[in-house]
């Protein structure tokens, strides 16, 4: 992404990789204490040069509602929501994950700025591609001038899948010979999150050069991000996050 745009994961800073909130964590619906939550949300503002109501974090469902931020809902709660998109400087709009797929957006040319949760049902839904649409509707965005970053998240290795996942991406027209795969001594399904994400976006008319996959498995790194799968549900989150200077 350029230079006028700060785009970045969180990571745990942990020193009890097994304990489930130790860490930087700034999500205040995952059970964490609010005490510890507000506590790293400063230090993250700080960092960032910005007061606290333009860190903003969404409460996600799995769904696929995107919300504009504007000047004028800073201080919305943003509830049920899994992507925001703006237009604001010094806004910092990101989304929290565990495993889920964090996913940035940046539009050069009309100075827009996008993220996204795309855990399974948020990929297999298109949030990401849904995203793309609002950017364009909202901003006048081109899907060929706009880029996206795919972050930390659950690498095809460790995202066994039960049949009727795999089913789930196949009814809704994913390429699953691109996405899927059966391991060996498991015979288990595997799904490519990442994959899936990219051919969505190129579909819906993004270049694939301008789709950059971090390739990091939370799953396998869950010292350095939170991981779901490890950890449990009950766990601090990575906070993904894109903010315009």
């Amino acid at each position: 992404m350029a230079d006028s745009v700060i785009a970045f994961s969180t990571e745990r800073h942990c020193t009890d990789a097994d304990a489930p909130y130790d860490g930087f964590n700034v999500t205040h619906y995952s059970g964490d204490s609010q005490e510890h939550v507000q506590r790293c949300r400063q230090q993250l503002c700080r960092q960032l040069g910005i007061a606290d109501d333009h860190l903003i974090v969404p409460r996600q469902v799995h769904g696929t509602c995107i919300q504009e931020v504007t000047a004028g809902n800073l201080s919305s709660p943003f509830e049920d929501t899994d992507a925001l998109i703006t237009r604001l400087h010094g806004v910092c709009i990101g989304v929290s994950t565990a495993d889920c797929v964090p996913l940035l957006f940046y539009d050069k040319r009309t100075d827009a700025v996008a993220a996204a949760h795309a855990g399974w049902r948020g990929t297999e839904a298109r949030i990401g591609a849904l995203t793309l649409q609002a950017m364009c509707c909202a901003f006048d965005c081109v899907p060929e001038n706009v880029e996206c970053v795919v972050g930390p998240s659950i690498g095809p290795d460790a995202f066994e899948v039960g049949d009727e996942v795999y089913d789930a991406f196949a009814l809704a027209g994913f390429p699953m010979d691109e996405i899927a795969f059966r391991a060996p001594d498991t015979q288990k399904w595997h799904i490519d999150l990442w994959r899936a994400n990219v051919w969505q976006l190129t579909e819906a008319g993004m270049s694939e050069e301008h789709v950059h996959v971090s390739g990091i498995c939370t799953y396998t790194h869950c010292s350095r991000f939170f991981s779901a799968r490890r950890l449990g549900i009950q766990s601090g989150r990575i906070f993904t996050g894109v903010m315009m200077k």
